[in-house]
């Protein structure tokens, strides 16, 4: 749903307020899921309508969704049940516990059995952990505090808790205003015009007042917006204007025009009972469209764009989305992309080796991935005999269907597939047909007598409609003398039909009445062309290349079956057949010469031209969201980048904190209390990884094969490049920053002193920061929601507090009796929900739980020592655990057991990473070597040592820490005399060391979570913030600048850690050798931590992708990729 659609549902819920309407208000907020109503839930509870309490709830969320959300349904069925044991009602009771309680059983069985066992007593109070039971109403009051605080941690509440501020009876008065629109449009206006009726636009007509007055033909809507007032106020219940476009066009000269004798013929392979003869006929005889007479549709722009463009027929080039903000590696040539048509980030993909996957762009998570695969092993001979011949094959079209609950992928041989997909990411196998001999080159969903049906075409010249439940063959549309490239199914005035497209440049449209095409027109070109109509259905255009490489991008006058607009600004020979997509009936955009370029669709003009930052393929691929926001466009390396406008950035920051939601905690062995939560039985669902296997293949040969050897021949000299889209954004200038004032930095309060900070961390939300000092004490900073800092995420503009555990007593780690715990390895690992963290300081590592600070289990003795924690990606109970004596033991915690020990250093463990996409494990020790290990049988791939700087000693010696970028490819390694990036060969990309003004050893460093920078801090205090793709140095923070009252020569403490936000890019936390911890920023919101300049194109390559895992000891972990 677009931006102003929501804010319409907006207006709507503020108009049933006012109106008294309340059980409709409170139905809406229920059903939009825009509006949580915190005092209408509270009423409801108190009140003790668990029905409507769930009821209500779940327009916002599912039992299912996360833990919160499965502690929120424990807490309120929980009271039920208790409500009904406190009544003496059994029979109750065991309704409630069978229905409502059993579904976490499966969960945290234990607490089910406890839950149980409440009703072999006469009074549940019995029950130590209920002895303080009082009275129901106080209970009810206990649990909406309790409540209130899982709803506002909620991040599926995030956003909705607060209605949007603006003035009273909004949507009166934009009523009022389009009334007054509509007057000043009279061809005679009336001073006192009687106003009647709101379904038809007003019109001061003496003899029939509320009917249309004709609109003028010759040119666009112009003049001043009257002032409002020029009406009375509408009534108390009148209704909303609805939104009047103007009439679209009909195929009827198109078809008109076709030849009755040519031989084309349609075989229906069922009894026909899609035909539509008489509405046909109707339809052939709709009016033109008048020309000069702009749509009006609230969800098209906002009122001020769609004003500027009534006076001035121009678009807001703003609007474009032209800010690269994600790159996606796919891991092979994208071929085909498609956006889900509801969650605006959702983005399925379809490759060159016929595996598909689906990303949440926002995340930067893989939902699903599906390698090519026949379902059917009894499949047709021709289809056995062309995957004989040559197994390759390619996906050439991948989309999803209307409702975004299927999707369809066609392959260059023979079949297509249907998947079912649910929003979880889950798809599963619904149809595999046999569709076409050769190739299918196309597919789309139709919904021709309100049936959803599949569309396709192929290499044996014809289109085929297909029922969607069964895969039953429903039409055979014959004619075309030519492989079909591409189908356009549309309706009008409830008319369907299909125009289709074949490599001979022919356009040809069919009815379903069995009675051939209606229409035989020259595509420009003659040759591959594509065909889409605008958002709105009402405008249409097509985009082709022919053989010689000329490109033509036009929009049809359908009623004449003529061109009407031919846009310019296409190469005089294209590299390979151009790809467009039209967004929001306002913009075209076409992939040609290396870039983007855009067109307003009321200009042939080019209205602008992008590069995304470099990386382009000759012809890229695109495609929009559906709300024009987000543009997605293929690169040359196998990835995708996606674009974005205002409101896309707006997007994609609002998801950003999001994704840790995905991955689930690992599940509890202990008991948790009844009273208080579910505890931390949150492992609501498996989190879906995507670990492709993906065998090598050559590329396919495509069905049409001149088209894809144009495509493909040329992109080999294309030279990637990383996306700065920092630079694009305001960005500081300063390269030196030495001034408190040049920043914005907090210290955060501490009472007691812990030694050094050897360890430092956010958690997965972003909400809270968490230190462990040298003498094993950890510390856990909260910030707290505030009229500053509405999110309540981790800020320097705020200053948090200080979270004690009720006991009073610390989280403290055990101790080795032999060694100070100052002098030994500290590790530190949270899991991916932030309930649990697992700890050492060179005693036995402990399981600490977050909420109450206690610690749930303690395991591993030294000796050895752990030195280094890292959960497996796919399996929180396996723990990766690096060990004093050089081992890494692969610990299995649910089993307490070690399944393997990894030999291959000669010092220390202090690094671990997990790479899901290499599934990989790299190691780093206090031996500067890398180990690269199999995490399938757990065996050595690769060692290397760590590669010095010229000029710098080698080998090197020391401590050393590794951290995968979040495109799981690349690898930071950072030692006190070098940071560097490795590729997944373990081979160095570039380096740097200390020099000039940043000459001290390298104490940590890490990637920002929007894996553009780096941050690195050193042992005189300095923090250098580089460029991730060129390790360039870009701004150096002097300790003057966040530690006050330090002069520039000299500082109290220099950070030993260095965390980055999860979600906050330009935010770090610093944890200092004298204790303290920092909390630094940029003072201005929009201000970046970049200097001037742009980042070299010399070094190669890396995704921006988020990432933030320690290289300080730190892997804080991050929803699987």
């Amino acid at each position: 749903m677009s931006s102003l659609s929501r804010e319409l549902v907006f207006l709507i819920l503020q108009f049933l307020d006012e109106e008294k309407f309340k059980e409709t208000v409170h139905k809406l907020e229920q059903e939009s899921g825009f509006f949580f109503n915190m005092k209408h839930f509270e009423d409801q509870v108190q009140a003790g309508e668990w029905d409507e309490v769930e009821r209500y709830l779940s327009g916002f969320t599912k039992v299912e969704d996360n833990r919160y959300s499965m502690k929120i349904f424990f807490e309120i069925r929980k009271q039920k049940y208790l409500e009904a044991l406190d009544r003496q009602d059994r029979a109750k009771a065991v309704e409630i516990l069978v229905k409502d309680l059993k579904v976490f059983a499966s969960f945290n069985e234990d607490l089910f059995k406890e839950i149980t066992q409440l009703l072999t007593l006469d009074n549940f109070r019995q029950n130590e952990q209920l002895s303080k039971y009082g009275d129901t109403k106080s209970a009810r009051n206990i649990m909406l505090i309790e409540l209130k605080k899982l709803i506002e941690a909620n991040p599926l509440f995030r956003d909705k808790l607060t209605f949007p501020a603006f003035k009273s009876s909004r949507l009166r008065t934009l009523i009022n205003q389009s009334l007054n629109w509509q007057h000043q449009l009279c061809k005679n206006p009336r001073p006192n015009p009687d106003i009647k009726t709101l379904f038809t636009d007003h019109s001061c007509n003496p003899t029939t007042n509320g009917a249309r007055a004709p609109p003028p033909t010759n040119s666009p809507l112009v003049g001043p917006i009257p002032k409002a007032g020029a009406f009375p106020p509408i009534g108390s219940h009148s209704q909303f204007q609805p939104v009047v476009s103007p009439s679209p066009g009909a195929i009827a000269g198109w078809m008109s025009g076709a030849n009755p004798s040519m031989p084309h013929h349609t075989v229906a392979a069922v009894p026909p009972g899609l035909v539509q003869p008489s509405g046909a006929a109707a339809f052939l005889k709709h009016p033109r469209t008048p020309t000069g007479v702009t749509g009006m549709d609230y969800q098209s722009a906002e009122s001020e764009h769609l004003m500027k463009r009534i006076r001035t027929g121009q678009s807001d080039e703003d609007d474009l989305p032209k800010a690269v903000v994600r790159t996606l590696n796919q891991g092979s040539n994208v071929m085909s992309m498609d956006f889900h048509p509801q969650q605006q980030t959702i983005l399925l993909v379809g490759t060159n080796v016929g595996d598909i996957s689906i990303w949440e762009v926002g995340s930067r998570e893989r939902l699903a991935h599906k390698p090519f695969k026949v379902w059917d092993l009894g499949a047709s001979q021709p289809l056995q005999t062309a995957l004989l011949n040559d197994t390759t094959i390619s996906v050439n079209r991948c989309v999803w269907g209307p409702d975004g609950l299927v999707l369809g992928v066609a392959f260059s041989k023979h079949i297509v597939q249907i998947y079912t997909y649910n929003p979880t990411g889950e798809l599963r196998q619904h149809l595999e047909i046999d569709a076409h001999t050769g190739g299918v080159n196309d597919i789309a969903f139709a919904h021709p007598n309100k049936q959803l049906c599949i569309v396709t075409c192929g290499d044996d010249k014809t289109i085929k409609v297909w029922d969607a439940a069964a895969g039953r063959k429903q039409y055979t549309f014959e004619g075309h003398e030519a492989p079909v490239y591409s189908v356009c199914p549309h309706y009008k005035e409830n008319i369907q039909f299909i125009f289709s497209t074949a490599i001979d440049g022919k356009i040809k449209a069919w009815l379903y009445d069995c009675l051939g095409s209606r229409v035989d027109y020259d595509a420009p070109g003659r040759w591959c062309t594509m065909m889409a109509y605008s958002a709105d259905g009402t405008r249409l255009f097509s985009c082709g290349t022919s053989k010689e490489g000329d490109s033509h991008l036009v929009e049809w006058n359908e009623t004449e079956g003529a061109i009407k607009r031919t846009y310019a600004g296409f190469r005089k020979r294209s590299l390979g057949v151009v790809q467009f997509d039209t967004t929001r009936n306002r913009f075209l955009a076409a992939g040609d010469e290396f870039q983007i370029k855009f067109w307003d669709m009321d200009n042939a003009s080019m209205l602008a031209a992008v590069d995304a930052d470099g990386g382009l393929p000759a012809s890229p691929r695109l495609r929009f969201n559906k709300e024009g926001s987000l543009l997605a466009v293929t690169t040359s390396d196998n990835g995708i980048k996606v674009l974005a406008n205002t409101d896309g950035m707006r997007l994609i920051r609002m998801l950003e904190s999001r994704a840790f939601e995905k991955n689930r905690a690992p599940p509890d062995n202990s008991k948790p209390l009844v009273i208080n939560t579910l505890g931390p039985a949150g492992s609501v669902s498996a989190t879906i990884a995507s670990t492709p296997e993906r065998p090598d293949r050559t590329l396919p040969v495509v069905s049409m094969n001149n088209i894809g050897a144009m495509d493909s021949s040329r992109l080999v000299d294309v030279k990637p490049r990383i996306p700065d889209d920092v630079d694009k954004i305001k960005s500081w200038k300063i390269p030196d920053v030495v001034d408190p004032s040049q920043l914005k930095a907090v210290r955060l309060p501490d009472s007691a002193s812990t030694g050094k900070v050897v360890r430092l961390i956010y958690t997965n939300s972003g909400l809270a920061l968490l230190a462990l000092g040298s003498n094993a004490v950890h510390k856990l900073w909260k910030w707290q929601r505030s009229e500053r800092n509405p999110s309540g995420k981790a800020t320097a503009h705020t200053i948090p507090q200080l979270w004690q555990p009720p006991s009073g007593t610390p989280m403290t780690n055990d101790i080795s009796d032999s060694k100070p715990a100052e002098d030994s390895a500290a590790c530190i690992a949270l899991s991916k929900n932030d309930s649990y963290v697992m700890s050492a300081s060179g005693g036995k590592i402990s399981l600490f739980n977050m909420m109450t600070f206690k610690v749930m289990t303690t395991f591993m003795a030294p000796p050895p020592a752990a030195t280094f924690l890292a959960f497996h990606p796919q399996d929180n109970n396996i723990i990766a655990i690096g060990m004093e004596d050089s081992t890494i033991q692969i610990y299995n915690v649910r089993v307490d057991e070690v399944k393997t020990k990894l030999k291959g250093h000669q010092n220390r463990i202090t690094g671990l990473a997990f790479s899901q996409n290499l599934n990989a494990l790299v190691s780093s020790g206090a031996d500067a070597q890398l180990c690269l290990w199999s995490i399938d049988g757990w065996e050595k791939k690769k060692s290397r040592p760590l590669q010095a700087s010229p000029g710098h000693q080698s080998p090197l010696v020391g401590d050393t820490k590794v951290q995968f970028h979040n495109d799981q490819l690349h690898l930071l390694v950072v030692h006190e005399n070098i940071i560097a990036v490795y590729d997944s060969k373990l081979e160095c990309l570039r380096s740097w060391s200390p020099k000039d003004n940043l000459s001290a050893p390298i104490s940590s460093a890490i990637y920002s979570c929007d894996g553009l920078l780096v941050y690195t801090a050193f042992c005189d205090g300095a923090i250098g913030v580089f460029d991730a793709d060129s390790i360039r140095l870009r701004c150096r923070i002097a300790p003057s600048a966040y530690i006050s009252g330090v002069s520039v020569s000299s500082a109290s403490g220099y950070p030993l850690v260095i965390a980055a936000h999860p979600s906050e890019a330009n935010q770090i936390a610093l944890g200092m050798s004298d204790g303290a911890v920092h909390v630094v920023e940029p003072s201005e919101v929009e201000a970046k931590w970049i200097g001037g300049g742009t980042s070299s194109q010399d070094n190669g390559s890396l995704p921006s992708n988020s990432s933030n895992h320690s290289l300080s000891g730190q892997p804080s972990e991050i929803p699987s990729r």
